[in-house]
């Protein structure tokens, strides 16, 4: 799918006002169109009852109050009678309200839970570009502060919106069914009061974007900050820390300012207009009390609609902070949601096959065979061996700033070859090319895999064919055995056990208080550095890959946890294409090809004897005559 065909069928755009509602009220009814009708009917029966409960003071007034003062025989049954009818009124309405709040809370709870949900599911499609331009921090905004702000929009504004509309439109109605020259004067005072409330939402909206960016900023810094304690105190960076961070407050407390500057003074300011509405009205309906034109009854009723009238809006107004704040929060919810995902375009699976005379065939079980299915009819399978081919192939992360330049390179099946060069000279560029982490563009060269353009093949299967151990250790909450499996979540304890052994993991897991089940948190927290390594290496063995990638597995390892890595994965790389990165040249001499890389250029090919032999960069930087920067 291409780019403008994917944005061209997304939902209502995240960056307006009405596509922000849209969208969130279409999570808001997923799975709950039978309570939202509910909560619906309860708002407006709950807003029409205390509509028609104000209603009551003029008969009230003229009929039982008015007629019978000084009188020692009041009509008490008709009043009572009255009185019974309006608590009935107001009883509907409560209810009416409770079950409404009851049921927006059960609502809101699961929207929350089912945006979380969907933010989660998509971060897994994003491409890892994506996470390059994000800390951490960064992320963890999105399902705490901007999920949670959504709460009281979902749960208290749009139900009090609601609930002001019927509101105002009946009391509208009655206002003007009592006397219209009175709903004039409060339709004046309410065009005033619409006025400013638009003209300080406008000025503030924006402000509340910003806001909700520096408070993504601020959790970013602050991330990095708690996991960088120990090289903050061995640096003594901690007054640089601090000042840095005074700097984010700093932003961060000037945006609050002035978003709360333009939202704090409009409910005062409403609230107030309200009052000078209730007080016009009180003085213009005494002066049509006076000269007959209008009764007692009717100013009591209508001074209970103005009331009503202005009384929401206020309320309203009071909600105005955290609405905004929930709308910006929602727009970055689903701008990350519109983000454009990793796209695949690939055809071709990866296939579990044995070997049954010339034709290879597809099998129930598993087998350490695999081959390539191409969809076509009939299907043909070209045999997974590993031939990996780079041609011509041009890299940039930034436009204008080339990574890779024409690297042509191959690794014919079960060889090992080894990159070495200088930091940023493209080495790990590569591996991510090959696991398509990144993708090549059709014009700037072309990555095979045994003779198949890897754009071709589904990246799942691409992946699961490369087993990859990285330099930075990444473990789970969970087992020992849990992170080996996660290599592959389908092998049994013995196939865990039987990989760590090949990698040399196993006597040290042995020695761990409750061997296999002991629990590791924290990425691996209580275990040293050599042994996360160990553990990252047998989850990458459990899952048999026939390509391997190592980008500087021992790079961190001490030289005795070094060499029984070493020892584990020359025997794990056997019959397997290997691509191995590493600065300590003394672990790449028995590869069968050294590519030395400098400024995104082969600059020599071979295996270390020809390198010696040729004298130049390789040789360098093995006799120590030249480093690596």
């Amino acid at each position: 799918m291409s780019e403008r065909k994917y944005r061209a069928i997304r939902t209502a755009r995240a960056n307006d006002v009405g596509g922000t509602i849209k969208r969130t009220l279409r999570y808001l009814s997923k799975g709950n169109e039978g309570k939202l009708f509910m909560i619906v009917f309860c708002i407006l029966l709950s807003a029409l009852t205390g509509v028609i409960s104000s209603y009551f003071f003029t008969p009230i007034i003229n009929d039982y109050v008015v007629p019978y003062i000084g009188s020692k025989d009041p009509d008490l049954s008709g009043f009572l009678g009255m009185l019974g009818v309006m608590a009935v009124v107001y009883l509907t309405g409560v209810i009416s309200s409770y079950v409404y709040r009851k049921l927006i809370s059960v609502v809101s709870t699961g929207m929350l839970h089912s945006l979380r949900k969907d933010l989660f599911a998509k971060m897994q499609r994003l491409p890892l570009k994506f996470f390059d331009g994000h800390t951490h921090g960064e992320m963890m905004v999105f399902y705490t502060n901007d999920i949670d702000t959504m709460r009281p929009m979902v749960a208290d504004t749009m139900p009090q919106t609601l609930s002001t509309l019927v509101t105002l439109i009946g009391c509208f109605i009655m206002m003007g069914i009592l006397n219209f020259r009175l709903m004039l004067v409060v339709l004046g005072m309410l065009a005033v009061i619409c006025f400013i409330t638009y003209y300080l939402a406008n000025q503030s909206r924006n402000y509340f974007k910003g806001l909700q960016k520096y408070v993504s900023d601020l959790n970013g810094f602050a991330e990095e900050m708690f996991s960088g304690q120990k090289v903050i105190k061995v640096f003594n960076h901690e007054d640089i820390t601090l000042s840095e961070f005074k700097a984010i407050c700093e932003n961060l407390y000037k945006a609050s300012f002035r978003t709360n500057a333009y939202a704090s003074i409009l409910f005062p300011v409403n609230g107030n207009l309200a009052y000078v509405a209730y007080a016009l009205v009180a003085v213009v309906g005494a002066k049509f009390c006076i000269e007959g034109t209008m009764s007692l009854g009717v100013l009591a009723s209508f001074l209970m609609y103005v009331r009503q009238f202005t009384g929401p809006i206020a309320a309203i107004s009071q909600q105005f902070n955290g609405f905004m704040m929930a709308l910006a929060g929602a727009e970055r919810v689903f701008n990350l949601m519109d983000a454009e995902p990793e796209l695949d375009y690939g055809i071709v699976e990866l296939v579990n096959i044995e070997k049954d005379s010339e034709e290879i065939v597809e099998t129930e079980e598993k087998t350490d065979r695999w081959a390539w299915k191409i969809p076509v009819d009939p299907p043909k399978y070209v045999e997974l061996k590993g031939d990996v081919r780079l041609n011509d192939v041009r890299f940039s992360y930034v436009e204008g700033k080339p990574i890779l330049k024409d690297i042509s390179l191959y690794a014919k099946p079960r060889q090992k070859i080894a990159f070495v060069g200088s930091t940023g000279a493209g080495k790990t560029t590569i591996t991510n090319l090959l696991n398509r982490f990144y993708d090549v563009e059709d014009e700037e060269g072309m990555i095979v895999l045994d003779g198949i353009p890897i754009k071709e093949i589904k990246k799942d299967d691409l992946r699961r064919s490369i087993g990859m151990v990285l330099q930075d250790t990444n473990l789970f909450s969970g087992t020992v055995m849990d992170n080996i499996r996660y290599g592959r979540l389908d092998a049994t304890d013995e196939e865990c056990i039987a990989a760590a052994k090949r990698c040399n993991a196993d006597s040290f897991i042995k020695r761990l208080p409750q061997g296999y089940q002991t629990m590791l948190t924290s990425n691996g927290a209580n275990l040293s550095q050599g042994q996360r390594q160990l553990l990252n290496i047998a989850r990458c063995a459990v899952a048999d890959p026939p390509v391997m990638i190592l980008d500087e597995a021992t790079s961190s390892i001490d030289t005795h946890t070094e060499k029984l890595i070493e020892k584990g994965m020359d025997e794990l790389m056997k019959g397997r294409t290997t691509f191995v990165i590493a600065h300590r040249l003394s672990t790449v001499r028995n590869a069968d090809a050294i590519i030395v890389l400098e400024n995104g250029e082969i600059v020599e090919r071979g295996n270390h004897d020809d390198l010696i032999a040729l004298k130049g960069r390789y040789y360098q930087l093995y006799t120590g005559k030249a480093e690596l920067d």
